[in-house]
């Protein structure tokens, strides 16, 4: 009877970890096609991964002209396509966002503590590791540019559902005051400059980024509730 009592709350871990990733999933911007422009579509398609692969390059603000010819296309197809380089970048960031959540969906979220934090942990690196000079890149506008803004907010609120998932049965368990300080802190900690600093700065492996973050997270969470 014990033994049923304990599947029936990792069923019902399950289905909660689905409805948490639905609900991140339905947060991602649509890109919406219409089949009247397919090929105008397509020319936005090619100037928004330009900005991309330019900034994969190390081209910290791509100009017009060099996505252009990155694209294949005109500076003035740049410009029919996007009022000005915001523009450019909001759509950059929504594809980032979607590109992400995509390659970012929570896992083991009914394992135990340590392969929790070690699966958390390894998705968000990955993350990092794939969009950090473009976070880089699209944050320079964001304190002109609302939408950008917005995109940023959008960024953390869905890093900070995916961490909130992961480690549930431990946050729960707390007073909701320390709760809200405990995610505060792992929000900071899993900050993708966080990530930049120990790879670029301190020239840690991912493997032993990846450590330092499983080790403070570790320590960051209260004992984990035994289930009865």
């Amino acid at each position: 009877m014990e033994c049923g009592f304990v599947r029936s709350i990792g069923c019902c871990r399950r289905r909660r970890a689905k409805a948490e990733v639905s609900k991140i999933v339905a947060d991602v911007p649509e890109v919406r096609v219409d089949g009247r422009r397919q090929r105008s579509e397509r020319t936005r398609a090619a100037i928004v991964e330009a900005y991309v692969a330019l900034v994969d390059a190390g081209v910290a603000a791509p100009t017009a002209a060099e996505i252009a010819a990155r694209a294949g296309v005109s500076v003035r197809s740049v410009f029919e396509r996007f009022v000005d380089l915001d523009a450019v970048r909001v759509a950059v960031a929504d594809h980032a966002i979607a590109q992400a959540a995509a390659s970012a969906v929570p896992s083991a979220v009914v394992a135990d503590r340590a392969a929790r934090v070690r699966s958390h942990v390894e998705v968000r690196g990955r993350a990092c590791e794939r969009w950090l000079g473009l976070w880089r890149a699209i944050k320079v506008g964001t304190e002109s540019t609302p939408e950008l803004r917005q995109r940023g907010q959008l960024v953390r609120t869905l890093a900070r559902r995916r961490f909130e998932t992961m480690y549930r049965p431990e946050l729960e368990s707390m007073q909701e005051d320390a709760r809200r300080r405990i995610s505060i802190a792992i929000e900071e900690l899993t900050d993708p400059e966080s990530w930049g600093r120990m790879r670029e700065l301190y020239r840690l492996s991912f493997d032993e980024a990846c450590a330092v973050w499983i080790r403070a997270i570790d320590r960051l969470l209260p004992a984990t509730p035994s289930v009865s």
